[in-house]
Protein backbone atom coordinates (compact mmCIF):
# COMPACT_ATOMS: atom_id res chain seq x y z
CA UNK A 1 0.00 0.00 0.00
CA UNK A 2 3.09 2.28 0.97
CA UNK A 3 4.51 1.45 -2.41
CA UNK A 4 1.42 1.98 -4.54
CA UNK A 5 1.29 5.60 -2.44
CA UNK A 6 4.38 6.93 -3.04
CA UNK A 7 4.69 5.75 -6.53
CA UNK A 8 1.18 7.87 -7.13
CA UNK A 9 2.52 10.78 -5.48
CA UNK A 10 6.02 10.74 -7.36
CA UNK A 11 4.19 10.29 -10.95
CA UNK A 12 1.40 12.50 -9.65
CA UNK A 13 2.94 16.30 -11.60
CA UNK A 14 3.90 13.67 -14.54
CA UNK A 15 0.42 12.59 -15.00
CA UNK A 16 -1.21 16.35 -14.43
CA UNK A 17 1.33 17.69 -17.44
CA UNK A 18 -1.12 15.28 -19.78
CA UNK A 19 -3.77 16.86 -18.18
CA UNK A 20 -2.87 19.92 -20.12
CA UNK A 21 -2.51 18.28 -23.14
CA UNK A 22 -6.30 16.79 -22.35
CA UNK A 23 -8.10 20.00 -22.25
CA UNK A 24 -6.14 21.64 -25.00
CA UNK A 25 -7.46 18.78 -27.27
CA UNK A 26 -11.30 19.10 -26.12
CA UNK A 27 -11.55 22.95 -26.10
CA UNK A 28 -10.11 22.84 -29.18
CA UNK A 29 -12.34 20.12 -30.49
CA UNK A 30 -15.50 21.58 -28.83
CA UNK A 31 -14.41 24.36 -31.01
CA UNK A 32 -14.25 22.96 -34.28
CA UNK A 33 -17.24 21.20 -33.49
CA UNK A 34 -18.77 24.14 -32.90
CA UNK A 35 -17.89 25.54 -35.96
CA UNK A 36 -18.94 22.53 -38.08
CA UNK A 37 -22.49 22.08 -35.93
CA UNK A 38 -23.67 25.77 -36.71
CA UNK A 39 -22.99 25.25 -40.45
CA UNK A 40 -24.57 22.03 -40.96
CA UNK A 41 -27.26 22.60 -38.41
CA UNK A 42 -27.97 25.97 -40.55
CA UNK A 43 -27.93 23.09 -43.73
CA UNK A 44 -29.81 20.70 -42.45
CA UNK A 45 -32.83 23.71 -41.63
CA UNK A 46 -32.58 25.64 -44.09
CA UNK A 47 -30.74 24.35 -46.63
CA UNK A 48 -31.60 22.21 -50.09
CA UNK A 49 -33.24 18.35 -50.70
CA UNK A 50 -29.07 17.96 -51.83
CA UNK A 51 -27.36 19.79 -48.89
CA UNK A 52 -30.06 17.81 -46.34
CA UNK A 53 -29.08 14.68 -47.78
CA UNK A 54 -25.66 15.63 -47.35
CA UNK A 55 -25.54 16.65 -44.27
CA UNK A 56 -27.74 13.61 -42.81
CA UNK A 57 -24.71 10.91 -44.14
CA UNK A 58 -22.17 13.32 -42.63
CA UNK A 59 -23.72 12.97 -39.16
CA UNK A 60 -25.10 9.29 -40.00
CA UNK A 61 -21.51 8.31 -39.98
CA UNK A 62 -19.51 10.23 -37.50
CA UNK A 63 -22.37 8.92 -35.22
CA UNK A 64 -22.68 5.71 -36.24
CA UNK A 65 -18.44 4.79 -36.37
CA UNK A 66 -17.22 4.11 -33.38
CA UNK A 67 -14.40 7.03 -32.08
CA UNK A 68 -11.30 4.73 -31.94
CA UNK A 69 -12.23 3.51 -35.21
CA UNK A 70 -12.13 6.93 -36.86
CA UNK A 71 -8.85 7.68 -35.51
CA UNK A 72 -6.89 4.80 -36.67
CA UNK A 73 -8.43 5.44 -40.17
CA UNK A 74 -7.70 8.94 -40.52
CA UNK A 75 -4.49 8.94 -38.58
CA UNK A 76 -3.15 5.70 -40.38
CA UNK A 77 -4.93 5.88 -43.48
CA UNK A 78 -6.53 9.07 -45.11
CA UNK A 79 -3.98 11.37 -43.38
CA UNK A 80 -0.81 9.01 -44.20
CA UNK A 81 -2.27 8.84 -47.72
CA UNK A 82 -3.07 12.35 -48.40
CA UNK A 83 1.07 12.81 -46.80
CA UNK A 84 -0.45 14.95 -44.11
CA UNK A 85 2.08 14.46 -41.45
CA UNK A 86 -0.08 15.74 -38.65
CA UNK A 87 1.17 15.38 -35.24
CA UNK A 88 -1.33 13.19 -32.85
CA UNK A 89 -2.65 16.34 -30.76
CA UNK A 90 -3.68 18.01 -34.38
CA UNK A 91 -5.49 14.24 -35.54
CA UNK A 92 -6.91 13.72 -32.51
CA UNK A 93 -8.67 17.42 -32.47
CA UNK A 94 -10.02 17.17 -36.02
CA UNK A 95 -11.09 13.61 -35.48
CA UNK A 96 -12.79 14.26 -32.22
CA UNK A 97 -14.19 17.77 -33.87
CA UNK A 98 -15.85 16.24 -37.05
CA UNK A 99 -17.43 13.68 -34.24
CA UNK A 100 -18.29 16.38 -31.89
CA UNK A 101 -19.97 18.51 -35.26
CA UNK A 102 -22.29 16.34 -36.32
CA UNK A 103 -23.69 15.72 -32.49
CA UNK A 104 -23.17 19.56 -32.37
CA UNK A 105 -25.21 19.99 -35.60
CA UNK A 106 -28.15 18.09 -34.00
CA UNK A 107 -28.47 20.03 -30.75
CA UNK A 108 -27.98 23.67 -32.91
CA UNK A 109 -30.68 21.97 -35.17
CA UNK A 110 -33.49 21.35 -32.80
CA UNK A 111 -32.52 25.18 -31.24
CA UNK A 112 -33.21 26.52 -34.44
CA UNK A 113 -36.46 24.35 -35.26
CA UNK A 114 -37.20 25.34 -31.21
CA UNK A 115 -37.40 29.17 -32.49
CA UNK A 116 -40.90 30.92 -33.77
CA UNK A 117 -40.59 30.77 -37.39
CA UNK A 118 -42.14 34.33 -37.71
CA UNK A 119 -38.54 35.84 -36.01
CA UNK A 120 -36.46 34.57 -39.76
CA UNK A 121 -39.40 35.50 -41.97
CA UNK A 122 -39.55 39.38 -40.18
CA UNK A 123 -35.99 39.43 -40.31
CA UNK A 124 -36.17 38.78 -44.14
CA UNK A 125 -39.42 41.45 -44.09
CA UNK A 126 -37.61 44.08 -42.66
CA UNK A 127 -34.94 43.77 -45.87
CA UNK A 128 -32.60 41.61 -43.93
CA UNK A 129 -30.69 38.86 -46.44
CA UNK A 130 -31.02 34.66 -45.29
CA UNK A 131 -27.57 35.48 -44.13
CA UNK A 132 -27.82 38.61 -42.09
CA UNK A 133 -31.03 37.07 -40.38
CA UNK A 134 -28.90 33.68 -39.64
CA UNK A 135 -26.28 35.79 -37.98
CA UNK A 136 -28.02 38.63 -36.32
CA UNK A 137 -31.03 37.23 -35.03
CA UNK A 138 -30.92 33.21 -35.33
CA UNK A 139 -27.39 32.20 -34.31
CA UNK A 140 -26.91 34.78 -30.80
CA UNK A 141 -30.32 32.77 -29.48
CA UNK A 142 -29.32 29.14 -30.46
CA UNK A 143 -25.73 29.40 -28.81
CA UNK A 144 -27.47 30.51 -25.78
CA UNK A 145 -30.34 28.00 -25.91
CA UNK A 146 -27.61 25.23 -26.61
CA UNK A 147 -24.90 25.48 -23.66
CA UNK A 148 -27.06 22.60 -21.46
CA UNK A 149 -26.32 20.46 -23.76
CA UNK A 150 -23.05 21.67 -24.84
CA UNK A 151 -21.92 20.94 -21.27
CA UNK A 152 -23.01 16.86 -21.82
CA UNK A 153 -20.96 16.79 -25.00
CA UNK A 154 -18.08 18.32 -23.34
CA UNK A 155 -18.28 15.18 -20.91
CA UNK A 156 -18.34 13.11 -23.53
CA UNK A 157 -15.68 14.54 -25.33
CA UNK A 158 -13.15 14.43 -22.40
CA UNK A 159 -14.27 10.79 -22.21
CA UNK A 160 -13.35 10.13 -25.47
CA UNK A 161 -10.15 12.14 -25.57
CA UNK A 162 -9.13 9.26 -23.28
CA UNK A 163 -8.30 7.05 -27.00
CA UNK A 164 -5.90 9.60 -27.84
CA UNK A 165 -3.37 6.89 -26.39
CA UNK A 166 -4.28 4.88 -29.10
CA UNK A 167 -2.07 7.04 -31.87
CA UNK A 168 0.47 8.01 -29.05
CA UNK A 169 -0.65 11.61 -28.02
CA UNK A 170 0.95 11.85 -24.47
CA UNK A 171 -2.42 12.64 -22.58
CA UNK A 172 -3.30 11.66 -19.14
CA UNK A 173 -4.44 7.83 -20.58
CA UNK A 174 -0.93 7.70 -21.70
CA UNK A 175 1.43 8.53 -19.91
CA UNK A 176 -0.94 6.60 -16.83
CA UNK A 177 -0.36 3.59 -19.23
CA UNK A 178 3.47 4.54 -19.22
CA UNK A 179 4.06 5.06 -15.66
CA UNK A 180 2.06 1.58 -14.65
CA UNK A 181 4.00 -0.27 -17.44
CA UNK A 182 7.04 0.29 -15.66
CA UNK A 183 5.74 0.32 -12.12
CA UNK A 184 2.75 -2.83 -11.77
CA UNK A 185 0.67 -0.17 -9.70
CA UNK A 186 -2.16 -0.24 -12.62
CA UNK A 187 -4.97 -0.50 -10.24
CA UNK A 188 -3.23 2.77 -7.73
CA UNK A 189 -2.57 4.74 -11.12
CA UNK A 190 -5.54 4.24 -13.15
CA UNK A 191 -7.50 5.43 -9.81
CA UNK A 192 -6.00 8.55 -9.64
CA UNK A 193 -6.43 9.11 -13.59
CA UNK A 194 -10.06 8.23 -12.91
CA UNK A 195 -9.73 10.95 -10.53
CA UNK A 196 -8.02 13.34 -12.58
CA UNK A 197 -10.97 12.96 -15.56
CA UNK A 198 -13.44 13.71 -12.37
CA UNK A 199 -12.26 16.66 -11.80
CA UNK A 200 -12.03 17.61 -15.47
CA UNK A 201 -14.90 17.02 -15.91
CA UNK A 202 -17.00 19.02 -12.86
CA UNK A 203 -14.91 21.73 -13.34
CA UNK A 204 -15.73 22.24 -17.02
CA UNK A 205 -19.61 21.36 -16.73
CA UNK A 206 -19.57 24.01 -13.30
CA UNK A 207 -17.89 26.23 -15.93
CA UNK A 208 -20.85 25.69 -18.58
CA UNK A 209 -23.33 26.42 -15.72
CA UNK A 210 -21.87 29.65 -15.22
CA UNK A 211 -21.51 30.64 -18.57
CA UNK A 212 -25.38 29.42 -18.97
CA UNK A 213 -26.05 31.80 -15.99
CA UNK A 214 -24.26 34.68 -17.25
CA UNK A 215 -25.99 34.66 -20.87
CA UNK A 216 -29.33 34.27 -19.68
CA UNK A 217 -31.69 36.58 -20.63
CA UNK A 218 -34.52 37.44 -17.61
CA UNK A 219 -37.72 36.26 -18.37
CA UNK A 220 -36.90 34.69 -21.74
CA UNK A 221 -37.73 30.95 -21.92
CA UNK A 222 -37.71 29.35 -25.88
CA UNK A 223 -40.08 26.72 -24.41
CA UNK A 224 -42.63 29.72 -23.60
CA UNK A 225 -41.48 31.31 -27.59
CA UNK A 226 -42.54 28.55 -29.34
Amino acid sequence: MSNALSVVVDSLPYLLQGSFLTIGIVVSAMLLGLAIGIFMAVGLVYGNRFIKYLLTAYVWIFRGVPVVVLLFLFYYGLFNYLGWNFSAFTAVTIVLGMTTGAYQANIFKGAILSLPRGQFKAAIGLGMSELQAIKSIILPQILRMSIPAWSNEYSIILKDSALAFVIGAPEIMARTQFVASRTYQHLSLYITAGIIYFLLTWAGVIALRKLEKYLRIPGYSHHGNQ
